[in-house]
Parts: C-alpha cells; structure tokens; sequence
C-alpha cells in the first residue's frame, strides 16, 4: 500500500514547484513483503559479561532463599571437570570451606546430581570438616541444581549450588525456588555463549569485507594499471608515439580511480561517524548539502525513532551522501529531497532531484558510484534503485529488510 500525499515546499523564496506525493516503492517478491512485515519476535534481554551476570544471579538467589554462599560451576571443554566461574558471599575462608565441599567424596559431592534432578544435601557431618582449618566454617546442608540447555534439553553444562547454615530440612523447602532460578542462569549462559559466537562471527566477517573492499576497490585497478605499464614499455621501447601516450593517459586515469577509491576505503574504514547514530547524520549532511549548494534539499523523514545495527546505519549513510554528491556534481537540479521511511517491513530512503535525468551521474561517476552504492546495499542485505529519465530527474532509492528483532545479540 502506497500512501499519496501532497507534500508542499517550506520555502516561499523557491519556485513553485513541489513534491506531489510519497516515493514509491515496490518491495522484492510476489508477497510484497507482508510476511516480513508481519514477523513478530520477542527482544533478548541484554547478557553482559557472564561473570558479572552470574554474581549478579547469585547474590539474588542468595537474597531470595536466605542462603549463605552460591558457587556456579561449568563443564570444562573436555567434558570431565567441572570449573567454578562464579560465586557470591564466600569470604577466604568460606571460599576454601565451598571448595572442599565440592571436591572430596562425600554425601555433598553434587556431581552425583549433574544431568538429573535438583537436590538437598546434609554436609554438616560430611568427612570435609575433619579438613576445615577454620572456626568460621558453618555450612551445614546444600541445594544443588543442574544447569541445563534450552536448545537441547536434558543437556547439562553445569551445576549451581547454593550453601546453608541451616540444617537440610530448611534448605530441602527452597529446592523448587532454586530450580527455578537455575533454569534462567542456565538459559543466561547459553544466551550469552551464542552471543559471543556470534560476535566472533561479525569480526571475521567484517575482516572478509576489508579484504573484498580492497580487492574490488583497489587491487583490482592497480592490476589493469600495471598492465598499462607494461604496454606503456612496450610502446616506447618500440618508437610507438600514439600508443605510447594512449598508455599513458589510461595509465593516470586509472591512477586517478585508484586514488579516490583509496581515499573512499580510508574514509569508510575511519568510520567518522556521528555517535548519536543515523538520524544526526543525515541531518548534518543535509544541512552541509544546503550551505554548499544552491539546490532546495527537502527533508522528509517519516520514523519517529529505529534501532539499526551499526553497520547499517553506516551503509546507509554514506550511500545517501554519494547521492547527494551527485546531484550536487551533475543534477542541474532546482530541487532536491530526501525521504525516509518504513513500510511493508522495509527501511526505505529515497534520494531524488528535478534535475537533467540520465546526465546526473557521468559515466566515470556512474560506473564506480553506482557499483559501490550497490555492494554497500548488499552488505545490509539491501538493494539500490536507480531510476533516471532525461528531463525528468533521477531517484536513487535504497531499501532493506528491517533486521530482526535479536540483532542485539549479534551486534552487541
């Protein structure tokens, strides 16, 4: 559904020309985008360091049943020991108390729960106090937890256990509380992992895009240059005037390509970015395109507010600021406008002017704009439209998929 409206110019110095309605966009694939638009997930909350995320649980735990001490442990890599990561409310004394309880051979040792069911455990008279140096040492019962995975269920990876100084009977009355609060540390630890997964995965990516970048960009050219080198060589060697300054020529043009492509790749790596995100960065560029220009730019932006991953909003931004460059280089334009919007689950930003059409991009300007503009769109998972008619002015409209709602835990 596409919304017509007439949208008339702010400035009564300006022409009498206007906009007459909306952009308008078609979205990719016989559905028009509905499904995407309709796709509905919940938002994972933030996970944050897991050491700090587990003491944070277990001093809540602790609070909740009245507990002593609270000890998370993992299962090494190897799959045969089990690591402590996490306690809360263990003094040094009571540290080396919890640790002999978890190591020696005894009625406390959890490990016997590891993969089965929550339990209560007696440890006031287990072998572990003949050990304890410490007139401090009180625990006198446990409860222990397995921690299991969402994604496979009956999969452990670890134990929680919580310490008393009470006897089993008062501990054995918290084991449903304890449960529960293993269950949302164990779904915390698995949520965090996967985000580090991910995390992991967006690096080596990014790196691949670097390499792809500079390989599209640059190397690519600096080849058909040492080629015209060559021929260059060949040319002088052989007397070869016309040749010889044909080579040349194409030699510095493809110099020339290289440099601003060297110069686009620094600036993008740099990544100058205005950290409010997005939205100030276009309201920069367009008041910078209005100081510098004698072209009306229009700015309509129809999102009260968007939550994009970063390299989206990077994409974004620099493929609006190569369209407005040329309609600032080539246009002849009067009137110009940016408009924003969402629509059929679809971020859609359209850049166009009432300019001369098919002369608005060069074919130098053309050929590299256009191509990086696209590869940027590809990036996000977006495409580019170019639409440009002699006499009638040319629109460049981006658009992508709205990311979906958990991109926190790969972005994050």
């Amino acid at each position: 559904m596409i919304r017509k409206i007439k949208i008339a110019t702010s400035s009564s110095d300006q022409s009498s020309f206007s906009w007459v309605r909306d952009p308008e966009f078609t979205p990719p694939g016989k559905d028009g985008g509905i499904a995407a638009c309709v796709t509905h997930e919940l938002t994972p909350a933030r996970a944050g360091e897991l050491k700090a995320l587990l003491i944070n649980f277990l001093e809540s735990i602790i609070g909740t049943v009245r507990a002593t001490a609270g000890v998370v442990r993992l299962l090494s890599p190897d799959g045969h020991t089990l690591q402590i990561i996490g306690s809360a409310g263990l003094s040094a004394e009571l540290q080396e108390e919890a640790e002999s309880f978890l190591e020696l051979d005894c009625e406390a040792n959890d490990t016997a729960t590891f993969g089965h069911v929550v339990r209560a455990s007696d440890i006031s008279s287990c072998t572990s106090r003949q050990n304890c140096r410490y007139t401090s040492c009180r625990f006198q019962s446990l409860v222990a937890a397995p921690l299991e995975s969402n994604c496979f269920p009956g999969t452990p990876f670890g134990i929680l256990t919580i310490f008393f100084d009470v006897p089993r009977a008062t501990a054995n009355r918290t084991t449903d509380t304890v449960a529960a609060f293993a269950e949302i540390m164990g779904a915390a630890i698995e949520h965090t992992r996967i985000n580090r997964e991910s995390r992991r995965m967006e690096r080596i990516a990014a790196r691949q895009d670097i390499a792809n970048d500079i390989h599209d960009s640059l190397a690519q050219t600096l080849t058909y240059a040492r080629m015209r080198v060559s021929l260059l060589a060949e040319a002088i060697r052989t007397g070869n005037e016309l040749m010889a300054s044909k080579y040349a020529r194409e030699l510095d043009e493809t110099l020339e390509i290289s440099q601003k492509n060297t110069r686009d790749l620094i600036s993008d790596f740099r990544c100058e970015f205005n950290p409010g995100g997005l939205f100030p960065a276009l309201q920069t560029l367009v008041t910078q395109f209005r100081e510098r220009n004698n072209i009306h730019l229009e700015y309509y932006n129809r999102l009260v507010d968007q939550e994009l991953p970063l390299e989206h909003e990077i994409q974004t931004y620099h493929i609006v600021q190569e369209a407005l460059t040329n309609i600032a280089r080539h246009s002849g334009a009067s009137h110009a406008r940016l408009f924003v919007d969402a629509n059929f689950g679809y971020y859609i930003f359209t850049i166009e002017d009432n300019g001369s059409g098919a002369c608005t991009f060069t074919p130098v300007e053309g050929h590299y704009g256009v191509m990086i503009m696209r590869e940027r769109a590809q990036r996000i998972g977006g495409e580019i439209k170019v639409a440009s008619s002699a006499g009638l002015g040319t629109q460049v409209q981006l658009f992508f998929p709205a990311p979906t709602l958990d991109w926190r835990s790969v972005n994050e």
